[in-house]
């Protein structure tokens, strides 16, 4: 029996949790949910979006599921999100995308994977806000120290990229490579013009591939990578991204297999991991069922093989792929037209997955989705 930390989120999240409980205790995986709500209804109650009680929920089972959890837009308080991975020392963010057949996109046999580094970089949460003491005094420091003038209504965040960070992440990349057969890892930065932060990153990417000579190694500039993607993904495969890049190149990604309804992700630590999809809240869609559940099935299938249920998560695997396929049992986003009446409800998509999953489900060599993490 396993007691994993269920997290529904809020907006569309309670909503798709449910559907990814409902599908991963009909693999037939004995879980025990201790569940604990977190985000901004909690906040509105509690005054605090992100209770010590959920982070020490996690802390013990080791294992978590999320839904997605509201963070506001330029006020308000900070992401529940980059706050978990902060406290957990979650530091790789793991987003795999993966072409579905039968998924309305341009693309076909996508297969990227995106290694994020989670902790550290513009989402540090070092920030000054406009016209504060310590923000004039900060903007004089650097006027003193570089010769340079930052505007005095000017608000400042601060991009920290260390070695040690860097390193660890670098090397789960190639670690997850490795474990995984895959062939190449791609340092993705801008050291041509951030030349003591991302050029660190960039530096320590080449030191850390040197102990790899079985993968190749490369980096990109994230401009240009961005058009690589869509131009030619097919030459990329691992990609490993400072924060702030990762999370942008990841929707670009998700973007090329047909949305952020199909792109799971994990939040991986050295003790602990947190699996959610990689899409937001839509708060305008709360309680409409309505909502694509896939993204967040998939990475329950991502933490059924983290937890070393591999049959399992074969079989859901596979059983969303089939659904998928078919196109019956498809939300509106996965629809030509977003508007068409046929389009299944969150709780009929869990119906049909767990339908494929009492009958045997023949799949073709679907690729799956690994954590390079399981016990």
């Amino acid at each position: 029996m396993y007691t994993i930390t269920l997290i529904p989120g809020d907006g569309v999240g309670p909503e798709i949790s449910e559907a990814t409980r409902r599908v991963i205790e009909a693999t037939g995986v004995p879980v025990k949910w201790d569940i604990q709500e977190a985000g901004e209804d909690v906040y509105n109650k509690e005054g605090n979006p992100m209770p010590q009680r959920v982070i020490d929920s996690i802390k013990k089972n080791k294992v978590a599921i999320k839904g997605p959890v509201t963070t506001p837009v330029g006020t308000g308080f900070r992401s529940v999100n980059v706050t978990l991975r902060q406290a957990l020392d979650l530091y790789a963010c793991l987003r795999p995308c993966i072409s579905f057949k039968g998924a309305r996109t341009r693309y076909e046999n996508i297969d990227l994977v995106i290694v994020r580094e989670n902790t550290e970089d513009l989402y540090a949460g070092i920030e000054f806000q406009k016209d504060s003491e310590d923000t004039k005094k900060l903007i004089a420091f650097i006027k003193t120290a570089t010769k340079k003038e930052i505007r005095p209504d000017s608000g400042i965040s601060i991009k920290p990229i260390s070695v040690y960070g860097t390193e660890r992440i670098v090397k789960f990349a190639f670690e997850y490579a490795r474990k995984n057969k895959r062939k190449k890892v791609t340092a993705v930065h801008k050291a041509n013009i951030m030349k003591y932060s991302d050029g660190l990153f960039l530096e320590v990417a080449r030191k850390v591939a040197s102990n790899y000579s079985d993968i190749e190694f490369e980096d990109r500039i994230i401009d240009n990578m961005c058009m690589q993607l869509v131009q030619k993904p097919e030459l990329y495969d691992v990609m490993v991204l400072p924060n702030l890049y990762g999370d942008i190149v990841s929707d670009l990604a998700a973007g090329l297999i047909g949305g952020l309804g199909l792109a799971p992700g994990a939040n991986i630590g050295d003790k602990m991991a947190v699996f959610e999809p990689t899409h937001g809240s839509a708060p305008k869609y709360k309680g409409l069922n309505k909502m694509n559940p896939f993204a967040m099935m998939l990475s329950g299938v991502m933490m059924l093989r983290h937890l070393g249920e591999f049959s399992a998560a074969d079989r859901l695997e596979k059983a969303i792929a089939s659904i998928i396929e078919e196109g019956r049992y498809i939300t509106y986003d996965m629809k030509p037209n977003p508007d068409d009446p046929t389009a299944a409800k969150t709780f009929e998509v869990a119906d049909a997955v767990i339908q494929k999953l009492k009958v045997s489900v023949n799949s073709d060599s679907h690729r799956t989705l690994n954590t390079g993490t399981e016990h």
